[in-house]
């Protein structure tokens, strides 16, 4: 399945090998990653694509858990509900 996952915090060292490291420990790859800072605030966009076995709700605790310490926020959503949301 597909996924989008949204990383947003203060920006500091080690934020992408963090999220990328636990997506990889899940299988998960990253089909496509954008990422920017403003105003010192990091803010990064990953399309990916997970087997149907890996819960997304866990996958976003664990992505969320490898950031905890840091101030970052991690969200995880389906792919269909991510376009559902954004269509206009």
């Amino acid at each position: 399945m597909k996924a989008i996952v949204s990383v947003t915090g203060k920006d500091r060292t080690g934020i992408i090998a963090a999220v990328a490291g636990e997506l990889a420990s899940n299988n998960t790859n990253i089909l496509d990653i954008t990422q920017t800072i403003v105003h010192g605030n990091f803010v990064m966009l990953m399309h990916v694509e997970a087997s149907d076995s890996v819960d997304l709700g866990t996958l976003g605790d664990k992505l969320q858990s490898a950031v905890k310490d840091w101030g970052i926020v991690v969200h995880v959503q389906h792919e269909d509900l991510f376009s559902s949301m954004h269509r206009v």
